[in-house]
Order: C-alpha cells, then structure tokens, then sequence
C-alpha cells in the first residue's frame, strides 16, 4: 500500500497558511470602524481607510520587525574622545516615525478644531501601532506633552510650534535648526519608582527663580525613554519642592547640554525604542509651572499618556486576534481546518470578545477626552475611566497574546512571525505610566475626591439597564459594593468597573452574539479563567465571522 508520506516530496510545502499581508488594517477591523464612527471621530475614516491600506502593506509591516531586530545602539564618544551621547536607530525606525508624524499621531487633537479629533488620532494611531510599540512611545509623548507645556506659556510659545510640526527631523540638532521637534519624559530614579516624591534630582537656579526661570539640573534618572528626542519634561526637587522643568538636548547657546546617557536597558522587549538610564550633571533647564507643583504640572502628560496605553494595547490585542484567525483558517489538523473546530472556534471567539470589548472601551474614553475641555461630566468620567481603562486593558494584553500564540502552535513560538514580538512588548503598557497597583490607587483617589467621577460612570454603564438581566444583575451588585472596596480590595473593583462598562458598551453598541457571549464569558457565573471556557449557546462563527480580517 502507497502511504501519503511516500508520495509527497520531503521539500514540498503544504498546509502553511500565507502571511497576513496586504491588507486593509482599518477595513478589516469592523469593531474599529464602527467605535471611531459612534464616538465621533468619523470624518476620518477616509484618511483611515487609506492608511490601513498603506500600513497593511508587506513592506509597511516589515519595518516593525526590521527596527525590533537591530536594537538602538549607543554612542557615548565619537573617534576622537568627545561626549556626545547619541543613539544610532536602524533605518526602519525612522520609516516608522516618519508614518507617526506625517499622519499626525503626535498633534491631531492640538491641531485640528473638528470634535472628535482625540478618536481620529486614536483610530490612526491604532493602525500603527500594530506595526510597532516601541515607536509608539515618543509619538505619545510629543503628543501628551502638550497640555503641560501649556501650564508655562511662554516656554509654550517656543516649544510647541516645533512638536506640532508635520515634519519628522532626526538630526541631532538644536531644536531651532530642525523642520519638527520630539519630546520625552524622564521622572523615575532609582530609589523612588513611581514614587516620584523620593526623588533627589537638585534644581539650582542660575538666577530669577520660579515658573519660567532657568535651572541647572543635578541627578540622574533610572528611565529616559527615547533619549535622542530634542526635549524632556522631567521632575526635580527646587528649593520650593518638587518641581517640572523643560530639559532640552542643546543649551540656548547651541551647545550639547550636560545629558550624559550611561547605557541602554536591556529590555525583553519594546525593544526598538531606546530606553536609558541619564546623568544630569549641571544640565540646563526651564521650570514649567509652579515651583513645588511638579506632579500637577507633569500629570496632565501622564494622564494624555495613559490614554494611549489604552488604546496600544487594544491594537496589539487586535493584531494578535487577527494573525490567530487567520493562521487557523488556514490550518488544517486532523481532517478538517482549525478554525471549525469546536474548541479552537471557541478559544477564537474568546479571543476576538476581548478584542472588541478593549476596542470600544479605549475609544470611549478617547470620546471622553474629546469632551472633556467643555463638558466637566465628561471631565469626571475620564479621570476615573483613564485609571480603569489603562489598568484592565494592558492586564489582559498579555493573556491574549499568548493565547493567540499557541493558536499558531510552535510556528507562533518562532520569530519569524509577528507573536513572540508582540508577547514580549504586550506587558509595558501595563509598566509604563503607573503599574497596575498604581492605576488601582488612583482609582480609589478618584472615588473619594471626585465625587462626580462614580456618578458619571455608573450613569454611562447604566444606559443598558433592562437589556439584559445578567448586566443589571452585576452592576447592581457593583453600586452596592464599590463603597465599601478598600485599598486590598482595589484591583477587584477596578476589574469590575472595567467589566460592566464594556459589557454596557457591547450592549448598547455590538452585535447580540458578541454582547451575550461577552456577558456569558465574563459575567456570568459559568465562565472560566482562561480563554476557551464560553459556554454552551454562545455563537462562536458569529463572533469570529464579525473580527475575520478579508485576507483571512
């Protein structure tokens, strides 16, 4: 008898799925094109459409893996023993930066004067994240940088034409040489953490002191990310306490200013973005805002910061659902496709619940953001939403993308495909800007010193009361024990706050199949602790059929 094996040459290559390329990463994300309409940042989907398309490219999605591969390296001196401090990128991150500023992930809501531009440059963003994190990280910062530089108008003046310039400009040279400029943010020490009030950084005034006044700055900080942009905000202790000062690359007078870079962290991942640890030894600078008032001043970039560890780690979800499904329609094992069989269908439509649930969350709170300048319920809702929505949404980034790697099976453990890159960058979200306890403590502060915050919140989830008895069940539940939630218990109100407003959202908003299976999986008490565990009813073809991309 002729066996198959005997038929089929040893170098024929059968049953590998194509890679998920030129395709559309905006028309092919539904859950994203219907979040960006309903929050009221529609009018960019035409733009959106045609980056999609651009980002979607084989060669577009390449330069992701090409900056990851060959790491940031350090330049301490040239040849000739001069310090010079600078960090050389591979030519794909800088393709990669050029795509973020030319599209204006860095300035969109600074710039434009149409409501809803904090989703639009979401929706934008989303699609480019998903070719790399760790450029994401100095496209964020310039853009969060600007409500804080606005609490120092006249530093204001000067800085923030050159971060909302279109132009993306690597050379390293004073920031008034240069066609656009990036910033940075440099707070944490080695002692401290996120405990930003042990820092020991001195700010010694060369002369007039207070809001505005010129510093020297004398320290070191544990985490500089992106330490070749033209500028940082970072904190200090002043004679008055701890303060935020403006430290740029070059003095005023053009000269390379005292930022001594003593290495580059090794990182698991997040890896094409320079993260470093920096000595300030007499490094000029300007003080933003009032002198003691450094955490207020710097946390209107913290908050604008953490709104895009939302929105990040909803990408990376979608990037991650997307190559699973994809790879299992493509997959054949014992007879038939992956994709059609009963328990990878239902780890699949687990997955794809998770990924529209952070989707239509981290856009709410875009929403939120757009509203909040003249709406002061919207300003409530966002000072709670941000700290639930970070902390759920980068928590669940990781369990996703692993998940989505062993839908691969060991071709999703090499790395030569895209998950390895994304299980290692997924957990900096949840890092960076707050850990997940800080997020939590927030939350609580939110509660007791904003009223309002609670009220708005409940009111929002609220707006699906009656369409489903297991919702109303749980958020009754929730108003009744969210009072009494202390500091030990603060992760698991967190964790349910964050739950009954996406359910409320897919409620409202989803499909009934992709609403009643994220009840059923998430609130329900049937529901399992790992993906995979829906139960019986829910209809997993719908759900996957509706986060298929086209390619797929």
């Amino acid at each position: 008898m002729t066996t198959v094996s005997a038929l089929v040459s040893p170098d024929a290559v059968f049953n590998q799925p194509p890679p998920l390329q030129d395709t559309n990463l905006f028309a092919d994300d539904t859950a994203l094109c219907e979040a960006v309409g309903r929050e009221g940042g529609g009018w960019i989907a035409e733009r959106a459409h045609a980056y999609g398309a651009l980002l979607g490219r084989a060669e577009t999605l390449r330069l992701g893996d090409l900056a990851n591969r060959h790491a940031p390296t350090l330049h301490t001196h040239d040849r000739w023993g001069n310090r010079i401090d600078e960090v050389e990128y591979h030519p794909a991150y800088h393709e990669l930066m050029r795509l973020g500023i030319e599209a204006e992930i860095h300035s969109l809501p600074w710039t434009s004067d149409r409501p809803g531009a904090h989703v639009a440059r979401a929706a934008l963003a989303f699609l480019r994240h998903q070719l790399d994190e760790g450029t994401s990280c100095p496209l964020t910062m310039t853009f969060a940088v600007v409500p804080s530089l606005r609490l120092q108008p006249d530093v204001a003046a000067e800085w923030e034409p050159r971060a909302l310039s279109s132009a993306y400009d690597p050379r390293c040279l004073p920031a008034d040489q240069k066609r656009g400029a990036l910033f940075g943010m440099a707070m944490t020490e080695r002692q401290g953490g996120s405990d930003v009030r042990a820092n020991t950084t001195r700010a010694v005034p060369l002369g007039a002191d207070g809001p505005g006044g010129e510093y020297t700055l004398h320290g070191h900080k544990w985490f500089c990310s992106a330490p070749m942009n033209d500028a940082f905000l970072v904190l200090a202790q002043a004679p008055g306490g701890l303060s935020c000062f403006l430290l740029p690359r070059f003095t005023p007078d053009g000269q390379r200013n005292a930022v001594h870079i003593d290495r580059l962290k090794d990182k698991p991942g997040n890896r094409s973005n320079a993260s470093s640890e920096i000595r300030l030894d007499g490094a000029w600078a300007r003080m933003v805002g009032a002198e003691g008032r450094g955490v207020a001043t710097i946390i209107e970039m913290v908050r604008h910061t953490r709104l895009d560890c939302a929105w990040g780690s909803a990408a990376t979800l979608r990037r991650a659902v997307a190559e699973a499904i994809h790879h299992t329609a493509h997959r054949s094992a014992f007879g038939r496709l992956l994709i059609d069989q009963p328990l990878m269908k239902n780890v699949l439509a687990d997955l794809c619940l998770e990924s529209e649930a952070a989707t239509a969350l981290a856009f709410r709170l875009a929403r939120g953001f757009d509203q909040a300048a003249h709406d002061p319920a919207q300003r409530a809702f966002t000072r709670l939403a941000t700290a639930v929505g970070k902390f759920w949404i980068t928590k669940r980034t990781p369990a996703v993308t692993l998940e989505a790697m062993e839908c691969l099976g060991g071709s999703g453990y090499v790395e030569e495909g895209v998950l390895p890159r994304l299980y290692r960058d997924s957990p900096v979200n949840s890092i960076w800007e707050g850990s997940g306890n800080i997020q939590c403590l927030d939350v609580l502060r939110a509660l007791r010193h904003d009223p309002d915050a609670l009220d708005v919140y409940l009111t929002e989830a609220r707006l699906a009361q009656g369409a489903d008895a297991r919702l109303d069940r749980y958020l009754a539940r929730l108003e009744t024990e969210v009072h009494t939630a202390d500091e030990a218990r603060a992760r698991w109100l967190t964790e349910h706050l964050a739950l009954a407003l996406q359910a409320s959202l897919l409620v409202r908003h989803a499909p009934s199949a992709v609403a009643d299976g994220f009840i059923a999986g998430r609130l329900a008490a049937d529901g399992g602790l790992v993906f995979g565990c829906l139960p019986p009813g829910v209809d997993c073809d719908a759900i996957i059929a509706r986060a298929r991309p086209h390619a797929a």
